[in-house]
């Protein structure tokens, strides 16, 4: 029962800025997680950390090791990447619009509202107050946008929608007094400000300034030398004729003898002043000519000097600098840009259209994609793992199939044949082969060889399928209805119509095939499960009636117990042979709901969601797993029926259901505050208030914020290695895998089976003795250490001694060695010989020792997998280098 948060497939990027590390991690947000994929390796895994709300920005450290995170709520966590682990914490007083780590990696920028703060970075060690506030500049008329440090961390540049920009000087230098350098002109909001450097001397030379209006300013400084007038405020103007050259050095030194702390050294370059003795001038000033669209992303990359802008219309310029050549134009979507970002080598390029939930890495010199993924527009509703576990299809209302590979968390195709909601998926025993079911009236089936739809099942009159399963042989096809009650059976072969099942008044939400007979099992809201036998064409066998609506059911992997839920909140076990009602779970407590934003009563005292949507039974058939409307999954223990585990699938306060309580004062006379929409803020599009305003005059309630996303879990799966299981929220598909960590959990323990028992055993050459205490005391490393100290002759022998209670353990260790160990012969020895030692006992006993036969399966076939590629590319090598020397 040790399942921990594991990965989060199908989820979309809503948002945010993204940021590429220097060893090519891709980390984004992803609701209130983060996403971090290797872009060298195609894997993705999403970090166990959850923040309050959706997170708005990121920032990674220099090193690649710090990521901070700021969500909607302004709290800000501190996140070790390599443990994934929260170090520190704190939260803002007012929304962060940008923040970065200084390239030092000492510093933190954050622009909070209208002020500019400079945070001490945190380290490892625990701190009372692990954040330091070093400085903060109040000079900004309105929200600060935009900000860049200079490569040496002296200087910061911010822009801010009281159109200006800043140049600010970090290091304080209490000599000259200075204020920051105005950049002005502009007309519109200031979305991107850079700071470009000059490569022989390193130092900053020039200023870009990228307007919403789809304008850049280059800003060229000259070295001129000043003098300070502290009347103006510290700003500097060129000498007049006469002024002595060595007035500065002399202020200088005098600032000094005085006390000052910011120029102990007497080098104002040092203290981050070389450009305070010339001036900035407007080079030249360029249009991106995309109006009336607007400047929503852009980034710099000094090493190019190229600057990449992402407009609202879904077009994204390459530029290079400082002649503002254009490279590419080209349109990804016909939505907005959110994010644009170079990696370190400036090679690849990151787009993110948060209305699409799409992620792109593109290679612009050789124009081609290195990533692009895109997660499920609306929920997802349905899923289903592939018989060895190393697939998971996912269905949603967007219409769209999509094939995930587990281990690698990307998708690796999307059919969009469908019209309609996608609402049942199965696998096929063959493992190629996917059906699913839509609300569109078609049953498709997918080769998964050939990626292309090869057969479409329909009926005479268009129905909306609900529910779908296919018997052990693959021979028939089953799919319940939402509107004629009516279960239609087709042949797999010829796709023809054999049978329509008909009995059932409410629609058909659950449809099963017994595992071990040709005995189908359908459950109904007319309070009704009923038993088929489709081969016979006797119509129902037998039929269970209940008080309340059956939502769902599913059999016991060894076809011996069959669960349903009820409208109730209740959990039946039936005997499908005897047709007997063996156990009731009440689950209504278990599951129930936050309080909604519209709830008029407490959540204690809310009836709707209090009951089970969807189930699914352990892999050994001894638990089940229940959710529906709630931010719970519950584990029960079927023979006790006692609740064992509740895992909380989110702590997401931007959906709605979270809270149990809710705030009295974000209640008005109007409805709660959260869900009136403020006609103030402006879009982002730059759609016109006084537009707006008709809209929503025109249209009664259409400017009315249709309020958050509801928590809830449409779809449970358990892997049949039993090893890990997927749930269909609303943030997502999560997968929950057995933690790979130490747990104390002997199988046989008493005074003689220790850790030292083992290596006594082993010193004294008896391998078979030691494998049997490790076994017993079920510590993974000791288990896998007496493996290998078994000699190949001896395996044989040793295999065939090992009691049959201690056969799973052994089975599961040797699984994971397959994936991971080099010696693959030497485990698939392993292998052979304890099949041969203990197949009976196998068959005879197969429904305890299928989790573990399972995941063995699955690690084999992936290595076959990889070797059989190995050795194509290696003959697809030696016939083109003999051909070679042929020609030559």
């Amino acid at each position: 029962m040790n399942y921990r948060f594991h990965n989060l497939l199908g989820a979309p990027y809503r948002g945010g800025n993204v940021v590429i590390t220097s060893n090519n991690l891709l980390i984004s947000p992803v609701g209130n997680r983060v996403s971090v994929t290797d872009l060298v390796k195609s894997q993705t895994v999403t970090l166990p950390v959850q923040s309050s709300s959706d997170i708005c920005r990121l920032a990674v450290s220099p090193d690649g090791v710090f990521l901070l995170t700021v969500d909607g709520n302004n709290r800000c966590l501190l996140i070790n990447l390599h443990r994934h682990v929260v170090l520190h914490r704190i939260s803002f007083k007012h929304p962060v619009n940008a923040l970065a780590f200084s390239p030092c990696g000492s510093r933190i920028a954050v622009a909070t509202g209208k002020l500019l703060q400079i945070w001490r970075s945190p380290g490892f060690k625990r701190e009372f107050f692990p954040f330091e506030l070093i400085r903060t500049f109040a000079d900004f008329d309105d929200k600060v946008t935009a900000l860049n440090w200079s490569p040496d961390s002296m200087y910061l540049l911010a822009g801010s929608k009281d159109l200006t920009a800043r140049l600010f000087s970090v290091n304080k230098i209490g000599v000259l007094k200075m204020k920051p350098f105005l950049f002005l002109g502009h007309r519109d909001t200031v979305v991107g400000t850079f700071l470009g450097i000059d490569k022989k001397t390193n130092r900053v030379n020039m200023v870009y300034t990228i307007t919403r209006d789809c304008y850049m300013f280059s800003w060229e400084w000259s070295g001129v030398e000043g003098t300070l007038h502290e009347s103006a405020g510290g700003s500097w103007e060129p000498h007049s004729p006469g002024t002595p050259e060595r007035e500065m050095e002399s202020v200088v030194k005098t600032k000094k003898r005085k006390g000052s702390d910011d120029a102990k050294d007497g080098n104002l370059e040092e203290n981050g002043a070389y450009l305070s003795g010339g001036k900035w001038g407007l080079l030249r000033k360029d249009c991106f000519n995309q109006a009336p669209a607007k400047v929503t992303a852009c980034d710099y990359h000094r090493g190019l000097d190229m600057m990449v802008v992402g407009f609202s219309n879904g077009v994204f310029g390459l530029y290079r600098l400082p002649d503002f050549v254009c490279i590419h134009l080209l349109s990804i979507s016909r939505e907005k840009i959110t994010t644009a970002v170079f990696n370190e080598a400036g090679n690849w390029l990151t787009f993110g259209c948060a209305k699409l939930g799409q992620l792109l890495v593109w290679e612009w010199r050789s124009e081609s994609y290195v990533l692009k993924q895109q997660g499920h527009y609306f929920d997802v509703t349905c899923v289903a793992y592939s018989p060895d576990s190393q697939l998971l299809a996912t269905g949603a209302d967007d219409n769209k199939v999509k094939v995930w590979t587990v281990s690698s968390g990307f998708c690796f195709i999307t059919f969009s044949e469908h019209t309609n909601a996608v609402t049942a998926l199965h696998f096929m025993a063959s493992n190629h082969c996917l059906l699913s079911a839509s609300l569109d009236g078609t049953v498709r089936a997918w080769d998964l060889f050939r990626y292309r739809n090869f057969r479409t099942f329909t009926t005479p009159s268009s129905r909306q399928f609900v529910s779908l399963v296919a018997d052990q042989s693959g021979e028939f096809i089953c799919a319940g209805t939402l509107d004629s009650f009516e279960i239609f059976v087709w042949s797999m072969k010829t796709g023809r119509l054999l049978d329509i099942l008909s009995g059932h008044e409410g629609p058909v939400h659950g449809l099963m095939f017994s595992p071990t007979n040709e005995i189908l099992a359908s459950s109904s809201w007319d309070r009704t499960v009923r038993l088929w036998d489709v081969f016979e064409g006797k119509g129902a066998v037998e039929t269970f009636p209940h008080t309340h609506d059956v939502l769902t059911l599913v059999y016991r992997p060894d076809g011996r117990q069959l669960a349903c839920s009820t409208l109730d909140g209740q959990i039946h076990f039936w005997d499908p042979i005897d047709g007997l009602l063996m156990y009731t779970i009440e689950g209504r407590r278990d599951i129930s709901s936050g309080r909604l934003q519209t709830d008029r009563r407490s959540a204690a005292n809310s009836t709707s969601g209090k009951y089970f949507t969807t189930l699914c039974y352990s892999a050994d058939g001894s638990y089940i797993l229940a959710a529906g409307r709630s931010k719970f999954i519950c584990m029960y223990d079927i023979a006790d029926q006692v609740l064992l585990r509740r895992f909380q699938t989110t702590c997401n306060l931007s959906l709605d259901g979270v809270l149990d309580l809710l705030n009295s004062k974000n209640m008005t006379a109007d409805g709660p505050l959260e869900l009136i929409d403020d006609d103030v803020s402006d879009t982002e599009e730059g759609v016109d208030k006084q537009i707006r305003a008709k809209l929503d005059y025109n249209l009664p309630g259409t400017g009315a914020n249709r309020g958050r996303p509801v928590v809830r879990t449409k779809c449970l799966r358990i892997a049949p290695t039993g090893r890990s299981f997927a749930a269909a929220t609303t943030e997502g598909v999560l997968i929950y895998s057995i933690d790979e960590s130490f747990i104390f959990d002997p199988a046989d323990l008493d005074i003689d089976v220790t850790p030292e028992a083992v290596d006594a055993a082993l010193n004294e050459d008896n391998p078979n003795t030691a494998l049997i205490l490790s076994l017993r005391l079920n510590e993974d490393a000791l288990i896998k250490k007496c493996i290998f100290a078994v000699s190949p002759v001896d395996i044989p022998a040793v295999a065939s001694s090992i009691p049959y209670r201690y056969l799973q353990r052994l089975i599961e260790a040797i699984a994971d060695l397959v994936e991971s160990c080099p010696h693959l012969e030497f485990i698939l020895r392993w292998c052979q010989e304890l099949c041969k030692a203990h197949g009976n006992s196998i068959q005879q006993n197969s429904r305890n020792l299928l989790p573990a036969l399972k995941s063995l399966q699955k690690a084999i076939t992936r290595i076959h997998q990889d070797l059989a590629d190995t050795c194509s590319s290696n003959e697809y090598m030696l016939r083109y280098l003999c051909s070679t020397s042929t020609t030559k």
